[in-house]
């Protein structure tokens, strides 16, 4: 198990040096010596292992990226079609239209005109060692305090797909892989695809978890969770309150008023050592957090929500709903 995850953290390693490769406008052929020299292996075992434990050929995953690339250039940049062609490697306008349709199912001079969501292919996330059973190296103790504050967020939407009875984040994906047009990467590349996510600090940048974040909403229909009150799981990207985009059909578009919150936050941390750790430390805050003389106590009524921000390189935080004394 534990060469498996020493082969996961080297296409990991393959997967972060593509997206270098693509920005430096690398062939394939020379993508693919780079990477095999970097990894000290040759080009056949390289796309080998990759395929193996991707679940997807190295050439299609290359290709693939190239054209997400592409697709936020044609969407956000003035460049002409042929130069953004050349940028990513294909021979001419022609070559570039035809596999941007056969992706996407629209040429890229009428998405330039009317971008829609479609489905991108998003970077393969990180390979977790809890997914493997394997759990933290170590169980580092972290000794950054949290922040803990209260705030208030402006009216927006919420673009989501939802479970009644999922319990976490990988139930909640392995409970939607079941459901057509509901796993991962085809939520992911949709979001991805979407502009204007008022979390989104992924840039031109083709990035799976820029501006996507999991959420809670507070429902009778929903399970009963650790914190004694029934939710529904999300998965979802938080969009201005004039967004007048398209949805997709297998995503519900939610208005989201104006309202407090209690926002627990930890900054960056090495995911592997303290992931657990850090988890308790905020279950511990929640739970134990003195809201006597604040005026306020946690909002557990239908149709709240609660979001949660998990990127190990930025922070961990969760942003809980909040009423006043006396509120309904």
């Amino acid at each position: 198990m534990e060469e498996l995850y020493e082969w996961q953290q080297l296409i990991q390693l393959i997967v972060d040096e593509i997206d270098i490769c693509i920005e430096h406008s690398y062939s394939e052929a020379l993508t693919l010596r780079f990477l095999s020299r970097k990894l000290g292996y040759s080009e056949f075992y390289t796309t080998r292992k990759f395929k193996e434990i991707a679940g997807v050929s190295f050439r299609d995953y290359l290709w693939k990226r190239k054209l997400a690339f592409a697709l936020k250039e044609v969407r956000d940049s003035e460049k002409s079609l042929l130069a953004i062609a050349l940028e990513y490697g294909f021979s001419s306008h022609e070559a570039f239209t035809r596999a941007f349709k056969k992706v996407f199912g629209i040429a890229p001079s009428e998405y330039r005109k009317n971008p829609q969501p479609v489905i991108l292919r998003t970077k393969i996330l990180a390979f977790d060692r809890y997914f493997l059973g394997l759990g933290e190296i170590g169980m580092q103790k972290t000794t950054e305090e949290l922040k803990i504050y209260f705030v208030t967020i402006p009216a927006h939407k919420f673009l989501h797909i939802s479970n009644n009875e999922s319990n976490g984040y990988w139930d909640f994906w392995k409970k939607q892989s079941e459901i057509p047009g509901q796993d991962c990467d085809t939520i992911s590349g949709l979001l991805d695809s979407i502009k204007g996510k008022l979390d989104d600090d992924g840039g031109s940048q083709s990035n799976s978890g820029s501006g996507q974040l999991m959420a809670y909403i507070n429902d009778p229909a929903g399970r009963l969770c650790d914190w004694g009150f029934p939710r529904v799981e999300c998965y979802g990207a938080r969009l201005p309150i004039n967004y007048a985009g398209e949805v997709p059909e297998q995503m519900t578009l939610t208005d989201i008023p104006e309202a407090e919150y209690l926002v627990f936050e930890h900054g960056s941390f090495d995911y592997e050592q303290e992931n657990r750790s850090i988890e308790e430390k905020m279950e511990t805050a929640m739970i134990s957090f003195d809201f006597d003389g604040t005026g306020y106590s946690y909002d557990t009524s239908s149709g709240r929500i609660i979001y949660m921000y998990h990127d190990p390189a930025r922070y961990w935080k969760y942003i809980r709903p909040v009423k006043k004394y006396g509120e309904a």
